[in-house]
C-alpha cells in the first residue's frame, strides 16, 4: 500500500485527560508519577489510533504536557537564568512548567517566557529566549524516550522535532535588540545532530524535521542558513531517513531551497498551499525525494473531497513517481477535536459533513489503500461522494435574507459620526472617569460551581429560571467585589458564558457546536470552536439581559461584553464554501445589532473583542492587503451603529502588531487594550511610532501565570508605558480577561493594580 502519514495529532485525550491531571499536579493534589502515567497513556492511545487506521509513518514527540516549542527549549538548555536550572542537570518538571505559566513560591518568584501565536492560529506557543549569551546543550531526551516507548509497545514511529531554523527565528531576543538569531545556529546544531544521533542509534526509519517558518517570506541568507543546517544533519542521519515538513502554505521562493535540501523527503501543505502545487508541476522534485502530500486538511473539520485528492495524488505521481508519494495531513490534526463519534447531539445532516482529527487519520489510511485497490475501499469513496453532494445542495447553508443585507450595506455603515476627538470628549463628559481609569477584560474566574450549574442545565437538572438565578447571584457577587476593589468600569464578569466564541455561536443561526470538540489553545487551556455551516445572522438579542441587569447593581458604568466579527470568524470552524470575507460580513451585522441594542438599553461603554485579527493575517506580506481590506472594515460595521458618546472598546492579545499598526487604528476604536506583560513593552513602540491617537490600556500584569505581581512592579510597568504613551489617553488593566484564573489570585492581583493606578494619579 502507498505510504501514509500524519503530521501530529492532538494530546489532550478525548476527556480532556491531559487538562485534569496537569491541573491536579499544579494543586498537589496528584503526583509527578501520576501525571506522567496519564501522558503514556494518552501517548499509546494516539499511536494505537493511527496504527489501527493504517497509517505507516506515525509521529512521536508530538505528544507535549505544555508545548512543542517550549519541550525544544527543554531539549537544546536554553532555559533563561532566572528559573535556576543547575548546570548540566536535565531541565525538571517544575521549571519547564514554569517557564511556560510563572511560578511564585517560597524560593522562587519569577515571571514565565512570552507566549504568542503559532502563525496564524489559535494554538499559543512559548517563545525562545535567544540572545548572545545563549549557550545549548541537550538538557532533555524527550525525542529519544518516546520512541522507545513506543517501540516498546510494538508500533514504529517518526520522531518529530521542532526544526532549528523554525526554533531560532520563531524566538526573540528581549535583551538584544536587533541581534541576529542565526548566528547562533552553529552552536545549537550539535545539540540536534546529538539527538538525530541518538535516534539513529535506536533504529529510527525516520525522523521528521518541521519547518513552518519556510511558508512565511524568508530572505536568502536564511535560505542559505536552512541548506547548512540541513547538510549537516543529513551527514548525521546515517541510514535514518529525514523528512523535512512545511505546512500552513504556500513555500513559494523557498522552495528551490527546500527540494534541494540532502534529505529523503520534504513535506508540503497542498491543501492551503495552492502555489505549492504549481511549483511541482513546473519543477518537479530532484533527487527521488519523498513528498509528503498533505491533501488532507488538519485544520478543519470539513470531511476530504477522496475522488479529488485521489485525481491530485495521482497526478503528483506522476509529477515524482507513484512510489515516491506519501498521502498526508495538511498539518498536525491538534487543530482539530479529536472524535467524532462523541457527538451523538449533532444534528445528523451536518455531522455527515464532518470530520474531526481520527476521522482525518481514517481519510488518509483510506487514500493510501485506494491508491493501491479502490475496490477495497468503495464504500468509503461512494459514502463520502453522497455526503458533499448533500452538503452541496442543502437548503440550510443559503439564507437570502441575510445575503441581501449584506449586499445592501454602505460605506456610511462602516463608519462612526464623529472623529476621534469629537467622540473623546463627549464620551469624557458623558463617563466622568479619572486619569488612568481601571477595568478589566471581561471576564472573571469561572468557578467550579458555575461550570456544574451549565451542566445541571444542559442535562436538565436545574430549570432555566434557577439557573439565571445562580448567573444573577454571580453577576452581583462580581459587580460588588469590583466596587469594593473601585475598579471604574466594570464589567458583569461573564459567568453565563462557557466560552468567548462557543457562546455567541450557540446564539446566531448558521452556526452549530460540539459538546466535546475540545482544541488546545495554550498549556490546560482548551476551547470548543463552533462551527459555521451556513449563512449567519442574530435571531435576538445574545447579551443585552444580562448586562443590562449588572448595570442595575451599581451606578459605575458597566461594560457590554461581546466577541468581535473577525475573531469569531478566526477562532470557528469555518464554512469553506464561500470567501471568509461574506461570512465576516454576515457576523458583524450580527454583533451591529447586538451593539445598538446594548446602547438602546442604556450601556455606555461596549468592548468588541478582537484578538484574533493579527492573527487572521495571512503568513506572506504580499497577501496582507487582501486580508485587512475586508477585515478592518468588518470590525467598523459591527461597532458604528452608536453615537458619539458611547465608549467602543476593543483588546487584542498574544500577538505582534508592530506591523499593522495602520490597520489597528483604522479600527477606530475609542480604547484599545492590549497584552504588555509579557513583551516588556515592546510591543508599545509601534504606538509611539505611529502616534498612535486613541487611548489604550497596556496589560500590567499576566494573567496566564498565578502569580500575583506586587503593585510596584505594575506601576514600573505603566511609568516604562509612559515613556511611549501619552498618559492623558492610559487606562490600567490586566492583559487578558480572568477566566482561567482563581479568586485566591484575582482579587491581591486587581487591588495591586488599583493600587498602582491611584500612585500614578497621585503623583501626576
Amino acid at each position: 500500500m502507498a505510504l501514509s502519514h500524519v503530521v501530529g495529532y492532538p494530546r489532550i485525550g478525548t476527556r480532556r485527560e491531559l487538562k485534569r491531571a496537569t491541573e491536579a499536579y499544579w494543586d498537589g493534589k496528584v503526583s509527578r508519577e501520576e501525571l506522567l502515567e496519564t501522558a503514556r497513556t494518552l501517548r499509546l492511545e494516539a499511536w494505537t489510533r493511527m496504527r489501527d487506521a493504517g497509517i505507516a509513518l506515525i509521529p512521536s514527540n508530538t505528544f507535549s504536557l505544555y508545548d512543542q516549542v517550549l519541550d525544544t527549549t527543554a531539549m537544546v538548555g536554553a532555559v533563561p537564568a532566572r528559573y535556576r536550572q543547575p548546570l548540566e542537570a536535565d531541565v525538571d518538571l517544575d521549571t519547564y512548567f514554569a517557564m511556560g505559566r510563572g511560578a511564585q513560591t517560597d524560593g522562587l518568584d519569577v515571571t514565565a517566557m512570552e507566549m504568542t501565536k503559532w502563525f496564524d492560529t489559535n494554538y499559543h506557543y512559548i517563545v525562545p529566549e535567544l540572545g548572545p549569551e545563549s549557550t545549548f546543550r541537550l538538557a532533555s531526551r524527550k525525542p529519544l524516550d518516546e520512541y522507545l516507548e513506543a517501540r516498546a509497545a510494538g508500533i514504529e514511529t517518526v520522531p518529530v522535532l521542532v526544526g532549528p531554523l523554525t526554533y531560532l527565528l520563531q524566538g526573540k531576543s528581549p535583551d538584544a535588540e536587533g541581534f541576529d538569531r542565526l548566528s547562533l545556529l552553529p552552536s545549537l546544531l550539535p545539540v540536534y545532530v546529538e539527538m538525530l544521533g541518538l535516534l539513529r542509534d535506536a533504529g529510527a526509519a525516520w525522523v521528521q524535521f518541521d519547518e513552518p517558518v519556510l511558508v512565511e517570506d524568508r530572505t536568502p541568507a536564511e535560505l542559505e542558513a536552512l541548506t547548512r543546517a540541513y547538510t549537516t544533519l543529513a551527514g548525521a542521519a546515517g541510514s535514518t531517513k529525514l523528512l523535512v515538513e512545511t505546512y500552513f502554505g504556500d513555500v513559494d521562493e523557498s522552495f528551490f531551497a527546500l527540494a534541494n535540501l540532502p534529505v529523503a523527503g520534504i513535506g508540503l501543505d497542498l491543501h492551503r498551499g495552492q502555489r505549492n502545487l504549481e511549483q511541482l508541476r513546473k519543477h518537479g522534485l530532484p533527487g527521488g525525494k519523498f513528498l509528503a502530500a498533505g491533501v488532507v486538511d488538519g485544520r478543519n473539520v470539513w470531511i476530504n473531497n477522496l475522488e479529488a485528492s485521489l485525481k491530485l495524488l495521482g497526478e503528483l505521481g506522476e509529477l515524482v513517481g507513484p512510489d515516491r508519494v506519501i498521502v498526508s495531513t495538511s498539518c498536525s490534526t491538534m487543530h482539530a477535536p479529536i472524535e467524532l463519534e462523541r457527538e451523538n447531539r449533532l444534528d445528523a445532516e451536518v455531522r455527515s459533513w464532518l470530520a474531526f482529527a481520527n476521522q482525518k487519520v481514517d481519510e488518509v489510511g483510506t487514500l493510501a489503500q485506494a491508491l493501491e485497490d479502490r475496490n477495497a475501499v468503495a464504500d468509503a469513496l461512494a459514502a463520502n461522494a453522497a455526503a458533499l453532494e448533500s452538503r452541496r445542495t442543502s437548503p440550510r447553508t443559503n439564507n437570502a435574507e441575510v445575503r441581501a443585507r449584506v449586499a445592501a450595506t454602505t460605506e456610511a455603515d462602516y463608519r462612526r459620526h464623529g472623529n476621534v476627538i469629537e467622540r473623546r470628549s463627549a464620551q469624557r463628559a458623558r463617563l466622568g472617569l479619572p486619569a488612568f481609569p481601571t477595568t478589566t477584560i471581561g471576564s472573571f474566574p469561572q468557578t467550579s460551581e458555575l461550570r456544574e450549574a451549565r451542566a445541571a442545565l444542559a442535562d436538565k437538572e436545574l430549570t432555566e429560571e434557577q439557573y439565571e438565578r445562580v448567573i444573577e447571584e454571580e453577576i452581583e457577587r462580581v459587580v460588588r467585589l469590583q466596587e469594593q476593589l473601585d475598579i471604574d468600569v466594570l464589567v458583569h464578569g461573564e459567568p453565563e458564558r462557557n466560552d468567548m466564541v462557543e457562546y455567541f455561536g450557540e446564539r446566531l443561526a448558521g452556526f452549530t457546536f460540539t459538546r466535546f470538540g475540545w482544541v488546545q489553545s495554550y498549556g490546560s487551556r482548551y476551547v470548543k470552536p463552533p462551527i459555521v455551516f451556513g449563512d449567519v445572522a442574530r435571531p435576538e438579542a445574545m447579551t443585552v439581559r444580562w448586562s443590562t441587569y449588572a448595570q442595575s447593581l451599581t451606578a459605575r458604568p458597566m461594560k457590554g461584553m461581546l466577541t468581535g466579527p473577525v475573531t469569531i470568524l478566526n477562532w470557528s470552524f469555518v464554512r469553506d464554501d464561500q470567501p471568509r470575507a461574506e461570512t465576516c460580513r454576515q457576523i458583524a451585522l450580527a454583533i451591529r445589532d447586538e451593539v445598538v441594542d446594548l446602547e438602546a438599553a442604556g450601556i455606555k461603554v461596549i468592548q468588541i473583542d478582537e484578538p484574533a485579527l493579527r492573527e487572521g493575517l495571512p503568513l506572506r506580506q504580499s497577501d496582507w492587503t487582501g486580508y485587512l481590506a475586508w477585515a478592518v472594515p468588518c470590525f467598523r460595521l459591527s461597532a458604528s451603529g452608536v453615537r458619539d458618546d458611547t465608549q467602543i472598546h476593543t483588546h487584542m492579545c498574544y500577538a505582534d502588531f508592530n506591523d499593522i499598526i495602520e490597520a489597528i487604528s483604522d479600527l477606530d476604536a475609542d480604547v484599545i487594550s492590549i497584552e504588555n506583560s509579557r513583551s516588556d513593552a515592546e510591543l508599545l513602540e509601534a504606538f509611539r511610532d505611529f502616534k498612535y491617537d486613541k487611548e489604550i490600556g497596556p496589560g500590567v500584569y499576566d494573567i496566564h501565570s498565578p502569580r500575583v505581581p506586587p503593585s510596584e512592579e505594575m506601576g514600573g510597568r505603566l511609568r516604562e508605558a509612559m515613556k511611549v504613551l501619552d498618559p492623558d489617553l492610559v487606562w490600567v488593566n490586566p492583559d487578558c480577561g480572568l477566566k482561567t484564573r482563581r479568586y485566591e489570585e484575582t482579587v491581591p492581583a486587581l487591588e495591586h493594580m488599583v493600587a498602582a493606578a491611584r500612585e500614578l494619579r497621585a503623583a501626576l
